[in-house]
């Protein structure tokens, strides 16, 4: 049997069964809030006053933790959008899928733009290699003779956000026939 120790005995006084009582932890402010989202992942401005409202920050005071976490250069749209293109990308959604997604965020064109460059200089804008690798790895070689094959393919392009003319060209038989 294991001895008691002083946190198994009551307090002086305390009626048995109340033991010693944990401090509350203070209510973090907006900005703390926001911080602790932003340690995790990026967020946009719009994404992050959103998170906070619903945590019970009113909005005035959920503006003002954004606009100090941009300030001091813990926010930052344009790391944001380029973060969430290069993640998309990666995991093999189109440009038109991804433009709309960063819109979505409440990013300008010229942002949203930045981001392309962006992922353009990292190499990761060659959207008809892309295409034919998730053709390729989703419904294997044999495309060009199998026209329902190719249709479902072709779907399933257009649900990832690729346009037409890089469509039909990642699901023609053989990249040579460009």
């Amino acid at each position: 049997m294991r001895s008691p120790d002083r946190h198994d005995t009551p307090a002086a006084g305390a009626p048995a069964g109340e033991g010693r009582r944990r401090r509350r932890r203070p209510e973090p402010t907006p900005a703390q809030r926001a911080l602790g989202l932003l340690v995790r992942r990026e967020h946009s401005r719009k994404e992050l006053a959103t998170k906070l409202a619903a945590r019970g920050v009113p909005p005035e005071e959920a503006s003002a933790a954004v606009e100090r976490m941009a300030a001091e250069g813990w926010q930052d749209d344009a790391r944001f959008a380029e973060s969430l293109a290069r993640s998309r990308a990666g995991s093999g959604y189109g440009p038109l899928r991804i433009r709309a997604e960063l819109g979505t965020h409440g990013l300008d064109e010229a942002v949203i733009a930045r981001a392309f460059d962006a992922l353009a200089e990292a190499g990761g804008d060659d959207w008809i290699a892309r295409a034919r690798d998730l053709v390729k790895r989703r419904f294997g070689d044999g495309l060009a003779t199998d026209i329902a094959r190719r249709r479902k393919a072709a779907d399933f392009l257009l649900r990832r956000g690729f346009d037409g003319d890089t469509i039909r060209r990642a699901t023609r038989g053989s990249p040579d026939d460009d």
